[in-house]
């Protein structure tokens, strides 16, 4: 494994906001989530859980509900708005106020051709979905208290909503309430408290389940109205609930963190009397779980603690499997760093603002392992505040540190930077096609802007010393009308290359601003690429763990390459859980490739041997305790360090120092508010 001096940086404050809603579509397998900032992520849940879109939050726009309809997905919050959005160019399409104050809750029928959300003034408003907006239909019977939770009967002729101390069954035909169910306080509660149902489930054999402030899972007869069971989970609330597909399985999320499961099952009186039975307990949060999603195979919980956990259901997945195991997703699966790598500058994007740092400088040279005496500290430059309402989506800066840009949804901005001053200028002429952008990228002499734009398709701009001039627009003949998500230019200027989420990557001649080739389409998204500086092979790592090499000269795959996919991966590589989200290579020697994930970081030789399935992947510590005439017996291609953890961006400069920017957990959950509720031992 070749030696550095490694820059190890951890004054990036990367800070996730909590999950505050989540839907999941059963039909795609897309999962999408709230965050508090008004951010929304969608992952792919078929491959291997990738996060393939975010759309960037707004200032006063926080989603307190989600809602699939099809492909098309739907958020209500407290601004009192019902927002569609637009997936394919990662924005809101439109906003429909509901004029019943804050909304606590959306839910549309099952024929999905109504939406019914609940609001703070005490009234369910019901709006039609029309192809390409919503329109309000009716409202239902206007009641006292305001709706902070609602769900469809199945048959899409009854609403069922939960409010203060009671739960209202609403015929969705006439607007009427036929059954007002009331919700005890609980043992012990004060009179004067009123119990919140948080959450309710409707099932098609017109069972109810609530889930309240008093700590209790109730089970309701909907067509009689009464009370059947009471299951007391927790002293404090129950947030969420969600059902599994076949209704055989309920979630419920409380405030101290954990998930309890209900199932329907036998009794012991006979196989026909069935019964919700408490059956499983997970705790694996630290906070309040604010969000619930039941998939076929796994339960997904998030809330405060910021991290979205993967729960599977052994009884649904085959036991000791990779189906089987946890998964925590607590880092976006894109960098919110990028690296000036002639200058030692590093940008940090933030929703709000960004920050521009000068890194540190050491003194002489050690043996490794070793920590150099810091000669300059790092220094923070800048701090750029965005402008208007909308959230940073994309940033960039040049590699030679003259020039930063970035997007939101409705804006572009380019500025010049001169950092023996420290002076920032912005770019008041910008040509008109650049209003916004989803991905950027400078050219490595930074003479030219790439940014991608709507339909796949990306925008070159020229750059001279205080000005830029567009170019020309570089469109792929696919007419994908997915995001970009990935942007790479080589080295030498001449290709660029762009990968979609509809897993197409498209490789661009910049030098007759035309389509090269389209690389053959694989399955799985690509989550990083690269162009090799000497060779122009394109490497291309998905969310399945796969890594192809793809050659542009010759327009097809490499020998290392079908090696590669012959021999297989090793077993302990394709197990793990983070996706690759960088690739680098090293100058010194044009055999090694650079990547890393959120817990290592690996550098594959192509010229040593791959690692057969049987032998340890995670042998650099073999490796040291043997001789060095053995070594070479022993080693493989892939070489792996796992001494910095959390990673979130790990890059080569030109001076071949590494900069690795970490970022702890610990770091993170210290800064997180106290929990409502920690459960201690024998309490």
């Amino acid at each position: 494994m070749a030696e550095f001096k490694v820059h190890r940086v951890r004054f990036f404050d990367y800070m996730p906001t909590a999950i505050r809603a989540m839907a999941f579509n059963h039909r795609t397998e897309r999962l999408a989530v709230a965050r508090a900032d008004g951010a929304l992520e969608i992952f792919n849940f078929a491959d291997n859980y990738f996060q393939e879109k975010v759309i960037p939050g707004q200032d006063g726009r926080a989603a307190e509900a989600l809602c699939w309809l099809g492909q098309r997905l739907f958020s209500a919050g407290l601004n009192g708005e019902i927002t569609e959005y637009d997936l394919e160019n990662l924005r809101p399409r439109y906003t429909v106020e509901a004029y019943g104050g804050p909304i606590w809750s959306i839910s549309s029928n099952s024929q999905g051709t109504l939406l019914a959300v609940g609001c703070e003034d005490g009234t369910v408003k019901i709006f039609e979905i029309l192809e390409e907006r919503i329109q309000f239909q009716r409202n239902l019977d206007r009641q006292k208290g305001r709706i902070i939770s609602l769900c469809w009967h199945p048959s899409g002729t009854l609403i069922a909503a939960g409010m203060m101390d009671m739960i209202k069954i609403f015929d969705a035909e006439s607007g009427r309430a036929t059954h007002r169910l009331l919700v005890e306080r609980g043992v012990g509660a004060s009179k004067s408290r009123e119990v919140v149902v948080w959450s309710i489930v409707f099932l098609s054999d017109h069972t109810i389940i609530s889930g309240d402030s008093a700590g209790k899972v109730q089970v309701w007869d909907g067509l009689t109205g009464t009370l059947v069971r009471t299951h007391l989970v927790t002293k404090w609330d129950v947030l969420a609930l969600s059902s599994s597909q076949d209704e055989s399985s309920v979630v419920a999320g409380t405030s101290e963190g954990t998930v309890v499961q209900f199932q329907f099952l036998s009794s012991n009186v006979g196989p026909q009397d069935k019964e919700w039975v408490r059956t499983r307990t997970f705790k694996n949060h630290s906070h309040d779980v604010r969000a619930l999603a039941h998939t076929d195979t796994a339960v997904v919980s998030g809330g405060m603690d910021t991290q979205l956990v993967v729960r599977p259901l052994l009884d649904k997945v085959e036991k000791n499997t990779q189906e089987s195991a946890m998964r925590k997703i607590a880092f976006p699966h894109r960098s919110l760093v990028c690296c000036a790598k002639k200058a030692g500058l590093l940008l940090f994007q933030f929703p709000d603002h960004l920050e521009l740092w000068r890194l540190g400088e050491s003194n002489g040279h050690g043996s490794p392992g070793d920590s150099l005496p810091v000669k300059r500290k790092p220094e923070k430059l800048i701090q750029l505040k965005r402008k208007g309402e909308d959230h940073i989506s994309c940033s960039a800066v040049s590699p030679c540190g003259g020039w930063l840009a970035y997007s939101t949804v409705s804006s572009f901005r380019l500025y010049r930077l001169q950092n023996n001053t420290i002076s920032v200028t912005k770019v008041s002429r910008l040509p008109k096609d650049l209003r916004s952008a989803q991905q950027l990228c400078f050219s490595s002499d930074s003479t030219k802007l790439f940014a991608s734009s709507c339909r796949s398709s990306v925008l070159v701009v020229d750059l001279n010393q205080s000005d830029c001039k567009y170019l020309h627009t570089l469109r792929p003949k696919s007419g994908s009308s997915q995001p970009v998500h990935l942007l790479c230019v080589s080295e030498d200027g001449k290709w660029l290359a762009t990968a979609n989420t509809d897993c197409l990557i498209h490789v661009f001649n910049l030098d007759k601003l035309k389509l090269h080739c389209t690389v053959p389409v694989y399955s799985s998204c690509p989550t990083a690429i690269a162009i090799h500086p000497t060779n122009s092979n394109l490497v291309v790592v998905h969310a399945d763990q796969q890594i192809f090499e793809y050659s542009l000269v010759q327009k097809e795959y490499t020998e290392w390459s079908r090696k590669l996919q012959k021999r297989g991966l090793h077993p302990l590589w394709m197990e793990r859980d983070t996706p690759i989200t960088h690739i680098a290579f090293n100058p010194k020697n044009p055999a090694h490739i650079i990547l890393h994930d959120t817990f290592m970081f690996c550098i594959i030789d192509q010229n040593l041997p791959l690692p057969e399935a049987k032998t340890p992947l995670y042998n650099q510590m073999t490796l040291r305790s043997l001789p060095e005439s053995e070594r070479i017996m022993h080693s493989h291609a892939f070489k792996i360090c796992k001494h910095f953890q959390h990673l979130l961006c790990v890059r080569l400069l030109e001076d071949h120092s590494l900069v690795v920017v970490e970022r702890p957990l610990l770091d993170i959950q210290s800064q997180l508010p106290a929990p409502v509720r920690q459960k201690k031992f024998a309490t």
